[in-house]
Formats: structure tokens, C-alpha cells, sequence
């Protein structure tokens, strides 16, 4: 028996909250909302969106629909309400279960190092492990979260290092939420920053206790005083002004209370009393993850609860495997790793994504299906995000006459960069440089080296190709030149950013230049009746084009601008004339003319905007 058909007038909403996936297509939605695909596409079309049955609609479209027909809807990421299965499969509690934990152990403070760029973050943590990781990165920046452990008067603590560019926002956010302690650095001579700023309100979000290290203090114009009073101003009283706030003066440099800061660390470790259990099944952090030629995906975890061991089936977001080694942070290969240890994890199918949890499964089956499912469900997502985002993308050559037709522009990009932290980054600094007439779209993104198929992909979509710390191989070159795509690849951030605002800049309102094309000298004036004055000229320098700009000169001023109407020479229309040859030129509307003008011509050329 067929459905029976609905007509908008008659159909009734379903009550209650709908849960819609976000990329669903008009086929999808419409039937939840007791109406016809056809409902969907033409309301759509009627206000300005061409879309067909199976097009995957972004959440404005969808919100606009929903607003006509007056139905409340949750919309949530395609996979999130099978990832709740999913995680009962891995048996993994839910937010608001509760955890039985007597009986758990004791377990090491992690800590994060949080402050603003150059504050000596990198330099604090190469005391604390006495290794310089420092040299050799680009731009004396440090690009990736790293972890390393420590022991202090026979406690461990665990370390994570994020970098301190504003750029890398989300991956302090992401070490914020898997630590117990945040210590911020400020130097004493620069006070607080915008990006301690941002490093604070990170570790206040996270609610953790924050330990101060005002470091630098061996620098001539160092002022800690200055720091306590702006830390002050900020709720953060120092215990040396009657507050709760733990303030230590260093000097990462010299040397200088890097034993007090630690003995600092310890105290408020052992006041927080923290604990895991070391039994059952691993789950935890990944941190950081990327592809090694040599090895495969790599992935840098941190354990929270559980032992992972070597051999075991787990699965990271969509990456699953079971673990073929364990890398300690002295490069050390072990067995298994505790509560508050971070390793790298060698064995998974793809490139985790940091920030991902992971969880050790009950078999290999189970790790599988689940990492296969949410793949999916990722895929779809990416597809429908992409489906909408790069409708009518150009690339950076095409976008002006866009912006020119009075079109929003999309900017469409390929980003590929050495790891997810990075890659996450970039994105969410190319996101800040958007405007209102331009947008950027971001076709893919993904971790490793350009390939042939990023190649083919920004050529059918009309993207560019940035690469972040990675490098096209022979054959995506080849390709890339074959295609016309353009491939920029960076290696310090800061350049990556500048280049893309730079070509905004220029995208947003073009700025125009006059060149000059030729001028030619008036020697003789002809009067034609029905088209009145034209000049006889000798062409002294490039060459008279019709259809030109023109400048008319009378002793070096300009008397007139328009344009060249007609260009003769002897009796026949011409288009253009070279230097040292004589022509007749009419202009538009003006008759002054007399022997000894100049007629300048000249084009209006794009220079970049500053």
C-alpha cells in the first residue's frame, strides 16, 4: 500500500524534540517531519537554495525549513547517537555514571606548561628533563605537544609541553582538559600577555590549580613585582600577598628555582590527592598523532585509567590495531604503561586524531567495528560540511571577478600538514582570517605528505594546496604542474598565516595602478561634420590602442580624461598604432583640442594591497 501523500498545509509536525543528523539530504528529513522530499527542495529553492533530493544540506538550510514548518529539532553529528552504543560495546561508563573508585592507587600529577610565546616554556621543561628540545625547530617555535616524566623526592609527575604560538589555542585547550596542574609562565620582564591570557582562562575552564612561575628573573629590566600585581588584578593573589596562589621565581635559563618550583608541584599534587586504578582495560588521551614513513601512524597517549599493554586490541576515534610496541619519553621500548604515563603507540590502522580518547577493546573484532562505524560517520559528516561549504569555490586566480559581480567569495583549501595538532591549528587560524566578502572553505584536510590524489582533488574542486611541515613528492609536482595547481608549503606558521591575510587583503578591494601605454603629440586638427574635432598625431612612444583611457595634456597638465572614440591612419579604421607612425584619433567628447597636445593612453593595473 502506498504512503500517503501530504501537502504542507495538511501534514501535522511531529511533536517533541527530532533529532537530525547534520548532512542529511532533503530524502532524509523530510519524511521525519511528515512531509515530501519535493516540500523540502522547493522551499528551499524559494529562498535562494539550489539544492536536489540527495545534496546534503548544511544546518542553516536545515534550521531555515525547520523555522517554516515550526518543529523543535536537536541536531547533532552524524555518528553521535551510535557513538553512545558504541561506547556500551567498549564498555566504557557514560558521563554521569558513577564510578565506583575505592581502592584505587595513588598516581602521578600531570602537568602542563602554559604561558605566552618566547615566556621560556620550551627552556623550563629542558631544565626539568636536562634535554634540549630546543635546537633545530623552526622558528624556535615549538610545534607539537610533547610528554616526558619526572621524579622529585620520589614523585613522579608527568609533563605535557604546549606550544605557546596563539595559533596553537585548541592544542592548549586539549592539554588543559587532560591535566590535574597548569603551570603558568610569565617572564619578568615582559608581564602578562595576551596569550597568558588565553593560557589562564584554558586552565580556569579546566578547573585545576595553577602554580605561577615568573621566570626570567635574571634579566636587567625583570620586574616580578609587576607580574604579582597583574597577577593579582586577575584573582590570582600570591601567598606572599596573603593569597592561595603559588608564585615561584625562576630562571630557566641560570637555572634559578626550578627545584623550589618542582617541590611546589609536589605539594599540590599531594593535596590533590590523585588517584586511577592501574586494573582493567586502558583508556586515555591521545595527545598527538602522526604518519613515520618508516613506522607507520604513530600516536602519543596518555594513559588515565587501566594498564595498556603490548599486544593489546584498541581503538582511538576512527584508528584501531592492536599495539605492536610502546615507546617510553626516553625512547625506550616497554611493556606497558600505567596511570599518568604518556607513550607512543605503534600499531594503529590510520592517523589518530589528537584529542581523541582512546580505549583498549575487548577483542580485536569489537576495536574494528567500532573505529569502522565511526569512520563512517566522520566520512559523512566531512562530506556533507564539504558539499555545502565549497559550492561555487574558486581558487586564489579566480576570485576576483567573484568578488567584483558582488558574490561573497569562497576561497577553497587543501590543507595537509605532518601532524594533527598542527593540522587542527592551522585550520583554526585560517578560520580567524575570514571575512565578510571572503570565505574559506576547507575541501580536505589530512596528515602526511601531498599526494597525487590532494592534486587531482584541488583540481576538480579548484582549491590550493597548503602544506604545513610537509612536501609534494616527484609525482604530485608533476601533476600539480600539468593541472595548474598552486602548492604552497611552509614550515613556520606565522609565514603560512601572513601569506593567505595578505592574499585576502588583496581579494577584499583591489587597488589599481595607471601604466602608461603610449602618448602621441597633436600636429594637426580635422574638423568632420556630424563627428566634429579630430586630432593628426604622431606617435612618439608605445602605442595608441582604441578603445584606450586617455589623459589629455596641455603643457604638462591634464585638461581631460575619457577615452579614445576612433583610430585612423589615411582613410581606414585602425585598432592600434606604433611609435613613429602618424594616425587620426577622435575622442569621446572633447573638441578643445589644439597643435602641441599631448594624448596620453593608459591602463589601470592591480597592485597589492598593504
Amino acid at each position: 500500500m502506498d504512503a500517503p501523500s501530504y501537502t504542507p498545509e495538511d501534514a501535522p509536525v511531529p511533536e517533541g524534540e527530532i533529532v537530525i543528523e547534520r548532512a542529511s539530504t532533503p530524502l532524509d528529513i523530510g519524511p521525519k517531519f511528515n512531509r515530501t522530499v519535493a516540500d523540502v527542495v522547493k522551499f528551499l529553492m524559494e529562498n535562494g537554495e539550489m539544492v536536489t533530493a540527495t545534496q546534503s544540506l548544511s544546518d542553516d538550510m536545515i534550521e531555515l525549513f525547520v523555522a517554516e514548518i515550526g518543529a523543535e529539532v536537536r541536531l547533532v553529528d552524524p555518528g553521535e547517537e551510535q557513538e553512545l552504543e558504541l561506547l556500551k560495546k567498549l564498555d566504557v561508563p557514560a558521563e554521569d555514571e558513577e564510578v565506583d573508585e575505592t581502592g584505587w592507587a595513588h598516581r602521578p600529577a600531570v602537568i602542563t606548561v602554559m604561558g605566552h610565546v618566547d615566556h621560556g616554556k620550551t627552556k623550563l621543561l629542558d631544565q626539568i628533563r636536562n634535554a634540549n628540545v630546543i635546537d633545530g625547530e623552526a622558528g624556535g617555535i615549538t610545534q607539537h605537544i610533547g610528554a616526558y616524566q619526572t621524579e622529585r623526592n620520589g614523585h613522579v609527575l608527568t609533563f605535557l609541553d604546549t606550544p605557546g604560538h596563539e595559533a596553537f589555542t585548541a592544542m592548549r585547550a586539549r592539554g588543559a582538559e587532560a591535566t590535574d596542574i597548569v603551570v603558568l609562565v610569565v617572564a619578568a620582564d615582559d608581564g602578562i600577555m595576551p596569550q597568558t591570557i588565553e593560557a589562564l582562562n584554558h586552565a580556569r575552564a579546566a578547573e585545576v590549580p595553577i602554580v605561577v612561575a615568573v621566570n626570567k628573573i635574571d634579566r636587567e629590566n625583570a620586574d616580578p613585582q609587576r607580574v604579582l600585581a597583574q597577577l593579582a588584578e586577575r584573582d590570582l593573589v600570591p601567598e606572599s600577598w596573603g593569597g592561595d596562589t603559588i608564585v615561584n621565581e625562576i630562571s630557566a635559563l641560570q637555572n634559578i628555582g626550578i627545584d623550589e618550583l618542582l617541590e611546589s608541584l609536589v605539594l599540590v599534587a599531594e593535596l590533590e590527592d590523585l588517584r586511577a586504578s592501574p586494573e582493567g582495560r586502558a583508556q586515555g588521551t591521545v595527545l598527538e598523532a602522526h604518519l613515520d614513513i618508516g613506522r607507520g601512524p604513530v600516536a602519543t597517549v596518555l594513559v588515565q585509567h587501566g594498564t595498556l599493554q603490548v599486544g593489546d586490541p584498541m581503538v582511538a576515534g576512527p584508528a584501531w590495531g592492536r599495539v605492536r610496541a610502546l615507546i617510553n619519553d626516553k625512547g625506550e621500548q616497554v611493556k606497558e604503561a600505567g596511570p599518568s604515563v604518556p607513550v607512543q603507540v605503534l600499531g594503529l590502522s590510520d592517523v589518530a586524531n589528537a584529542g581523541d580518547s582512546f580505549v583498549v577493546a575487548p577483542d580485536e573484532k569489537t576495536a574494528r567495528d567500532v573505529a569502522d562505524t565511526r569512520e563512517h560517520y566522520t566520512r559523512v559528516a566531512s562530506l556533507g560540511r564539504d558539499a555545502s561549504a565549497t559550492a561555487g569555490g574558486a581558487r586564489l586566480e579566480d576570485i576576483f571577478s567573484q568578488i567584483q559581480a558582488g558574490e561573497a567569495a569562497t576561497l577553497n583549501l587543501i590543507v595537509k600538514a605532518d601532524v594533527n595538532g598542527s593540522l587542527e591549528a592551522v585550520t583554526e587560524s585560517l578560520k580567524k582570517l575570514e571575512r565578510e566578502e571572503v570565505k574559506l572553505s576547507f575541501v580536505h584536510r589530512g596528515v602526511g605528505g601531498i599526494t597525487e590524489n590532494d592534486v587531482q582533488l584541488a583540481a576538480t574542486s579548484n582549491a590550493t594546496i597548503l602544506g604545513f611541515n610537509v612536501r609534494p613528492d616527484r609525482k604530485a609536482r608533476e601533476l600539480a604542474e600539468t593541472e595548474h595547481v598552486e602548492i604552497r608549503n611552509y614550515e613556520i606558521i606565522y609565514k603560512l598565516l601572513e601569506d593567505i591575510e595578505s592574499a585576502m587583503l588583496g581579494m577584499l578591494a583591489p587597488e589599481y595602478e595607471e601604466v602608461v601605454t603610449g602618448d602621441a603629440e597633436v600636429r594637426e586638427i580635422f574638423r568632420v561634420p556630424k563627428i566634429g574635432a579630430i586630432a593628426g598625431c604622431y606617435v612618439l612612444n608605445g602605442q595608441i590602442t582604441r578603445g584606450s583611457k586617455v589623459r589629455f595634456l596641455r603643457e604638462g597638465v591634464i585638461i581631460w580624461k575619457g577615452e579614445i572614440n576612433s583610430l585612423r591612419r589615411f582613410k581606414e579604421d585602425v585598432r592600434e598604432v606604433a611609435a613613429g607612425y602618424e594616425c587620426g584619433i577622435g575622442l569621446s567628447d572633447f573638441q578643445d583640442l589644439k597643435s602641441g597636445d599631448i594624448i596620453e593612453t593608459f591602463d589601470e593595473r592591480e597592485i597589492a594591497r598593504t
